[in-house]
């Protein structure tokens, strides 16, 4: 396997896993008190502010765009933040690991737009490791799946359709082809911020922190699911295309279930068991794509 196909199957998986860990941060937020507008203004909030000190600390990196560059992802900051926006607030009407499931149909969606409108070969080994995938992740929430929310389901094929759009433009839209990952990952979390704004009536409704356990939930979302999420979905994009990485996206729910498990009291039911191993084979099929299509 070729060095930056490697690097893209790693960043590819941490982004799923990292940005699964949105409700493990998010629920005891809501458990105490806050409201999803605020959740997410305090997560970018910080996220940019930690994120844009280290590059300029560390990293040394310029952090200027020409006009065109800046337009284009303020854009696709916008999409990133209503997704955001629709996946937290499914969470107030549909269990977070159903919640999650719907979200996965947005591999289908970024198949779909990168085949039909950017030519991207789509072969059946990748189609099989989808199907294998999705249906795990099926198994892994349908013993709690009998009774759904119409405004859950909605607001979680919004939220997948809106993150299928943001990942087609980072590897598709032209003027940002060559900006660096690190300063496309900083833009999208500020511009982000401007909308969540937006959405408090520019910050009038924002809830304050005003306990430990807020604060500390605040900063493990900025971290997880925000900086190290975006900024290796970024790379993975780049480096092995938007099909496969939002494929390898099926280990986001899986990420899910195990900290629902190892911290909610959730059970291990066999269905979970068959699921986990269903997914792991997809992402496996995945990852060994090229062996199969050069036999």
């Amino acid at each position: 396997m070729k060095k930056y196909k490697f690097k893209g199957f790693i960043n590819g998986a941490l982004a799923s896993i990292s940005y699964g860990t949105n409700p493990f941060f998010a629920l005891p937020m809501y458990k105490l008190g806050m409201e999803t507008g605020s959740i997410l203004f305090y997560r970018y909030l910080f996220a940019a502010i930690i994120y844009g000190l280290c590059l300029k600390i560390f990293k040394k990196i310029s952090l200027k765009l020409n006009l065109r560059e800046f337009l284009c992802i303020a854009v696709m900051a916008l999409l990133f933040a209503l997704s955001s926006i629709t996946l937290f607030e499914s969470f107030k009407y549909l269990y977070s690991g159903i919640a999650c499931t719907i979200l996965f149909v947005y591999p289908i969606i970024v198949a779909l737009i990168s085949t039909v409108f950017f030519k991207e070969k789509l072969n059946k080994t990748s189609i099989i490791a989808m199907f294998v995938a999705i249906s795990g992740i099926f198994l892994l929430n349908g013993e709690i799946s009998g009774h759904l929310s119409s405004k859950g389901v909605l607001l979680a094929l919004c939220s997948a359709l809106l993150y299928a759009f943001y990942i087609i433009l980072v590897k598709n839209l032209e003027p940002v082809k060559h900006v660096k990952y690190e300063k496309l990952t900083f833009y999208v979390m500020l511009f982000a911020i401007v909308v969540f704004a937006l959405n408090l009536d520019f910050c009038t409704k924002l809830q304050l922190i005003d306990s430990w356990q807020i604060f500390v939930c605040t900063l493990g979302l900025a971290i997880f699911p925000t900086i190290i999420s975006i900024e290796t979905i970024n790379i993975a994009i780049r480096l092995i295309g938007p099909t496969t990485t939002s494929i390898l996206g099926a280990l986001e729910p899986l990420t899910a279930i195990f900290f629902g498990i190892l911290f909610f009291n959730e059970s291990l039911t066999l269905n979970n068991i068959i699921g986990i191993a269903l997914i792991i084979a997809g992402v496996v099929l995945i990852i060994l794509r090229d062996r199969f299509v050069k036999k």
